[in-house]
């Protein structure tokens, strides 16, 4: 099974957004690439992402910092 990422708001609705979230051989590729991208997303108005192995939501993290 492959790994991809799939953009959301801060409520969970989907956000269509480049670049392409996958799909990753891996979950370590998936989230390197994360790594690298996450500021480039959250420009184009995501504001979380989750990530998805095959048909299955693995976990979901915000990407702006948590207040406090």
């Amino acid at each position: 099974m492959t790994w991809s990422w799939r953009y959301t708001d801060a409520t969970g609705r989907p956000v269509a957004a480049e670049p392409a979230a996958g799909p990753f051989a891996s979950k370590d590729e998936a989230e390197s690439w994360l790594g690298g991208t996450w500021r480039d997303l959250l420009d184009a108005g995501v504001q979380q992402v989750v990530l998805v192995h095959g048909d299955r939501d693995e976990y979901a993290m915000p990407l702006t910092p948590a207040e406090g």
